[in-house]
């Protein structure tokens, strides 16, 4: 987000003399359209006007374009819809109510407060807040932000300075008559003499107060710089007087030439001189503020130090302009002193994340890991960071690093107050380093005013980047053909280069400590490299963060490898029952996980290719499992297990995941009804063999009406068979296969009912098979079952009450 403001300010307010103050990421309530900006602006001139600002991204570009604005006196109510709980939504009464959706909740309070501090000041409270949190309110004083707003950007720079009319006309009137056709070299002479004085006086003619800023005006004082800038500029307009042919010979003008050179060479010695020590003088004031931030995660501002240097832009272009060599010389100071500068603070700024980030897994188990708070003295190196962290995996395997440890662990609330934890410190990691790395660019581009004109590049062979120069003989030098947009780039990679390589470490880190981090890692980068691309696709912000993204997604992948590679190695007990396997009961955690941390994420792609490829393996080792389990029979686990995976599926809604949500039903379904058939066919195994050889009678061709002349299976062998099951002992056979089943099925799945009532269902189904068969092959007989259908339906009732 800090990256968007950065560019609407650019883009839109500045250019209509407004400050951007505050920014919301919203949608219009109840309707699904592409997201806009809310932006709280004022006007940098008297009498301040106070605006809500609607702002879009074009459709046909990568541009933002103002929309709609509303006068904050016109704003008659700011509803919050709830003061207690977390909500995006809120209205804003103007001459209608528009109602709309934030990003995310933390943004709204944030524009509401800003609106609030703004009403104070300008307003005085002729806004109604409702249901807005007071301490949100209270915590809202008015701030030098408000306060401060009239003032107008302080790095704004003085316009150019063009010739009056009066010098105009003086230079036209000569050129116009002075005539080259010489026939009188007296008479020219004395015209040519008079021309020069004119020329002397109007134009080749510095003041004493120029010379004497340029030869040893105050470069440490506003008011100084501005004499020097002055006066640099008029040396500059001496020296650019187009002179007619001739004119260069004279020696009036050759000495007045020489006397310019000698300023413009002393001036650029002092001005070289003294910004190399504002760089040096700078930059240790700013090391000896890193102490401050040690505690916190937090980066030193350069804001005080672009602050100051911007006052010398001007004099940077004019050196520029005249002193290319100078110029790259002070290019090439600044990028080696900032880059060991920056190279301290992002050093030791990734050491605090680092610890912080290892504390996260020592936390809630004492002081296992010999660290000190955040308070206390940070001590130690990256290496002995990476031992800590080292320590840290080992010890959380059995929590997190698995879909295995997951079904097992049921996400234990310091297992998420962890993530959260992590989450939190990575996002402020990113955060720092976005407004850092913007501001920079910006401050090197109108420090050293590099626009977007072609220019000449020189790259040195320690990578450090300057604008083209003629390099001294026996110097070889390398130039490619660039833009000065690239040339920022490239100054930006140089005096940041050690930002990739500690991001990538912290991420390291993170992946070693949980490897489920690294899905908080890929929505938050993924959303960061976004919202850089969005401003500039091809800056170092978003080449850098695009890089880091690439290992990001490799770790997430890699993540996702190794829980399929441990789903395939898992091993069961042989003498316990399996139940419901411990990778499945893992995939209902993860999901639901994962579908918090993706909730409106850019990347949602990358977890539904994951889900597939999880799921596949979740479904293909089940049915492994099965297949070698010796204790609990091969339906019950598929059964128990696709039960479970469908209840998963079916609670998530993952669209992704349909087609695997069905054919986890069907496969449950078809597993319980196969595990039932068999079973049944244990109490009355007499009974149903008789009857299936009945069956095989009349499929090989018998009618039924004369199966009973078979003499296996006459009346009398029916009745013989019907007698071995009497109603007590079919009530007892039913009881032995109730406690069977009970010891196959698990408790946590609670299956155990319902298939009980689908045996007593299949149960039932068979009885009247069985009636219907004697009905037809043996008519007349009078044979029946010695139970009846209500005898069954008690047994099975009484069967179930009793257990």
């Amino acid at each position: 987000m800090t990256a968007i403001k950065h560019a609407l300010q650019r883009d839109i307010f500045t250019p209509n003399d407004e400050r951007l103050l505050s920014i919301v990421n919203v949608c219009k309530a109840g309707k699904k359209k592409k997201n806009c900006f809310l932006c709280a602006t004022v006007t940098t001139e008297r009498p301040v006007q106070v605006r809500v600002v609607k702002v879009k991204k074009s459709d046909k570009g990568d541009f933002y374009k103002r929309q709609m604005a509303w006068e904050l006196r016109d704003l008659a109510e700011v509803d919050a819809k709830d003061a207690s709980k977390e909500n995006p939504e809120f209205d804003l009464h103007f001459e209608k109510v528009y109602r709309w959706v934030a990003s995310s909740t933390a943004e709204k309070n944030s524009f509401i407060s800003c609106i609030w501090k703004l009403n104070q000041r300008y307003l005085r409270k002729k806004v109604e807040f409702v249901n807005v949190s007071s301490q949100l309110l209270e915590e809202s004083a008015p701030s030098g932000e408000s306060q401060s707003v009239a003032g107008g950007d302080e790095d704004a720079l003085d316009d150019y300075q063009e010739l009056n009319a009066r010098e105009e006309q003086d230079i036209e009137g000569m050129m116009e008559v002075c005539e080259y056709a010489i026939s009188n070299a007296e008479a020219f002479a004395e015209k040519l003499s008079k021309e020069l004085q004119v020329l002397d006086g109007n134009y080749m003619d510095l003041s004493k107060g120029h010379i004497r800023a340029l030869q040893e005006g105050d470069l440490s004082s506003s008011k100084g710089i501005e004499a020097c800038i002055n006066a640099s500029e008029a040396l500059l307009q001496c020296m650019n007087v187009a002179l007619r042919p001739g004119h260069e010979k004279v020696m009036a003008v050759k000495q007045q030439q020489h006397l310019f050179t000698e300023l413009r060479d002393t001036f650029a010695r002092r001005l070289t001189n003294h910004l190399n020590n504002v760089f040096v003088h700078q930059g240790h004031d700013q090391s000896s503020m890193l102490s401050q931030h040690m505690a916190e995660l937090t980066l030193p501002k350069h804001s005080p130090l672009h602050r100051d240097l911007l006052r010398y832009a001007k004099l940077m272009e004019w050196l520029k302009n005249t002193q290319r060599e100078k110029y790259e010389g002070l290019s090439r100071t600044y990028v080696d002193y900032m880059t060991r500068l920056y190279e301290r603070e992002i050093k030791d700024f990734f050491e605090v994340a680092k610890i912080k980030m290892a504390g996260t897994a020592k936390e809630g188990k004492g002081n296992k890991f010999g660290l000190h708070g955040s308070s206390g003295k940070l001590t130690g190196s990256t290496s002995s960071l990476n031992k800590l962290a080292v320590q840290g995996s080992s010890s959380r395997r059995s929590q997190s690093s698995s879909l295995l440890d997951m079904g097992n662990m049921s996400a234990s609330d310091l297992d998420v107050a962890d993530r959260t934890k992590f989450d939190k410190i990575f996002e402020q990691v990113l955060s720092e380093l976005e407004p850092l790395c913007l501001a920079e660019q910006d401050f090197i581009s109108k420090f050293f005013k590099l626009q977007q004109h072609p220019t000449l590049v020189e790259v040195e062979e320690s990578d450090g980047v300057v604008p083209s120069r003629q390099p001294p003989p026996g110097e070889h030098r390398h130039f490619i053909s660039s833009t000065e947009k690239d040339m920022v780039r490239l100054m930006m990679n140089k005096v940041f280069q050690s930002i990739e390589t500690e991001l990538n470490s912290l991420i390291a880190l993170g992946d070693k400590i949980d490897s489920f981090h690294s899905l908080y890692m890929l929505v938050k980068m993924s959303h960061h490299v976004w919202t850089a691309e969005n401003v500039d696709p091809a800056s170092y912000l978003s080449t850098t963060l695009g890089n880091v993204l690439v290992t990001v997604k490799r770790n997430f992948d890699k993540c996702i490898s190794g829980q399929i590679r441990q789903m395939e190695e898992v091993k069961i007990s042989k003498k316990s029952k399996v139940g419901v396997l411990p990778f499945v009961a893992g995939f209902e955690e993860f999901a639901e996980l994962a579908e918090t941390i993706f909730r409106n994420a850019e990347r949602r792609g990358d977890l539904d290719k994951a889900y597939v490829k999880l799921i596949r393996a979740v479904f293909m080792n089940v049915e492994k499992v099965a297949n070698e389990s010796q204790k609990t029979p091969r339906d019950v686990v598929m059964m128990e297990n696709f039960h479970h995976i469908f209840s998963t599926l079916s609670h998530l809604k993952i669209s992704c995941l349909e087609t695997e949500r069905r054919e986890a039903k069907h496969k449950y379904t078809d597993h319980l009804q196969s595990y039932v058939i068999n079973s049944l066919g244990q109490p009355l195994e007499k009974l149903n063999h008789f009857f299936e050889g009945v069956e095989a009678r009349v499929a090989q061709g018998v009618r039924e009406d004369e199966v009973s002349y078979q003499l296996a299976f006459n009346k009398q062998e029916l009745r013989k068979v019907i007698k071995e099951y009497p109603g007590k002992e079919v009530k007892k056979g039913l009881d032995n296969l109730y406690k069977k089943v009970d010891k196959h099925l698990c408790e946590e799945e609670s299956l155990l009912q319902v298939v009980w009532h689908s045996m007593q269902d299949e149960f039932i189904r068979q009885y009247k098979h069985f009636e219907g068969l004697i009905g037809r092959c043996y008519p007349g007989s009078g044979i029946t079952m010695e139970f009846t259908i209500g005898d069954m339906l008690e047994y099975f009732s009484s069967i179930a009450q009793s257990h």
